[in-house]
């Protein structure tokens, strides 16, 4: 058997071209090759590779970035039947579906598209999601990281890549520099991946936020997420043509206690908007129970209050300029509201 003799009677036709130069041994022997050939094949100077364990390269050369990847899942994934990672979809029946595994930390945040992170020639590794309780080891570049859950993956260049709060967490986790995870939070939340608070979600349940570098990092991305969100809103209110309000005011009654910090208030309609920025942390209940105490307060003064979050704006914001829109014109139809004093906050 040749360099240049068809694998089996079993075509590959059906496969991607990167799915033709790497594949699992398993896979090999279902379209005909026999275990002794493929040790033939792989000897030194063989036309053939080990990548991993299992998984081989079918070319004495390097390996590219996409054959890394792609051996990477081929090594991690469960096999659902023999030579088979998983069962195809309906939609794409030629490309196989690399069951309980997904490509996290750097290499995921690559194919995110982060400008901060390292090409994906120059990575040493290659971060693999799995279940807990899989049993596999790291082995050559593949790092294997475990979850109690596997989160639901996105699919980039055909691969299965974890979320971007979920590879941020698996990245930031290895990490000692303090300037290298500010600069991948900043770009998570400036570039519009994903919002600080599913960020800092996922470094609470990953236990990062005793790191001082790590909280450093986390306390610039919330001012950068709260900075981001006001700009939304400022473009909101012009964009949808609503009317103009004060802007970052506190409110008081007269000769009173102080009732708040409001990003938006509408005087002459006493309609209010609050930008729910908060990052969750331990005491996360507890900002909560303040948000809603307020709001109740404002409230019960006849104050209208839009809550609005950041995700809410950056996704569907002619939707939020449509309920801010609404509460102005219901502002006619309610009692007044008790008289308060507004100051620049």
């Amino acid at each position: 058997m040749t360099h240049n003799t068809p694998l089996s009677p079993r075509p590959l036709r059906h496969l991607s071209e990167v799915h033709r130069r790497v594949l699992t041994a398993a896979q090999l022997r279902s379209h005909g090759v026999t275990t002794a050939e493929l040790n033939e094949h792989c000897r030194p100077g063989g036309p053939w590779q080990l990548l991993l364990p299992n998984v081989i390269l079918l070319h004495p050369g390097p390996p590219t970035s996409e054959e890394r990847l792609h051996g990477a899942l081929l090594y991690a994934a469960r096999e659902s039947a023999p030579g088979v990672p998983a069962q195809p979809t309906a939609e794409e029946p030629h490309r196989p579906v690399y069951a309980e595994a997904m490509i996290t930390g750097l290499a995921a945040l690559t194919l995110h598209g982060f400008s901060a992170t390292p090409p994906l020639p120059s990575l040493d590794h290659v971060d693999v999601l799995v279940p807990r309780l899989r049993r596999l080891r790291s082995s050559g570049y593949v790092r294997v990281l475990r979850t109690p859950a596997l989160p639901t993956p996105r699919v980039v260049k055909g691969l299965p890549v974890a979320p971007v709060p979920r590879a941020l967490a698996d990245a930031v986790a290895e990490l000692t520099e303090g300037e290298a995870v500010r600069r991948l939070l900043t770009e998570a939340v400036r570039a519009g991946h994903c919002e600080p608070a599913a960020v800092v979600r996922e470094l609470t349940r990953a236990k990062l936020l005793h790191r001082p570098h790590v909280v450093d990092a986390v306390d610039s991305l919330v001012a950068e997420g709260r900075s981001i969100a006001e700009n939304r809103l400022y473009q909101m209110v012009a964009t949808y043509g609503l009317p103009d309000p004060v802007w970052n005011v506190d409110l008081r009654l007269p000769g009173g206690p102080h009732l708040g910090g409001l990003d938006a208030y509408w005087p002459d309609q006493a309609v209010a908007v609050e930008l729910d920025t908060r990052a969750p942390r331990q005491d996360d209940d507890a900002l909560w129970s303040e948000y809603a105490r307020k709001r109740e307060h404002l409230e019960r003064l006849g104050i209208t209050v839009v809550h609005i979050t950041p995700k809410k704006l950056r996704e569907r914001m002619e939707q939020q300029a449509a309920v801010v829109r609404t509460a102005l014109m219901a502002s006619a139809d309610r009692d007044p509201a008790a008289y308060v004093v507004v100051l620049p906050r």
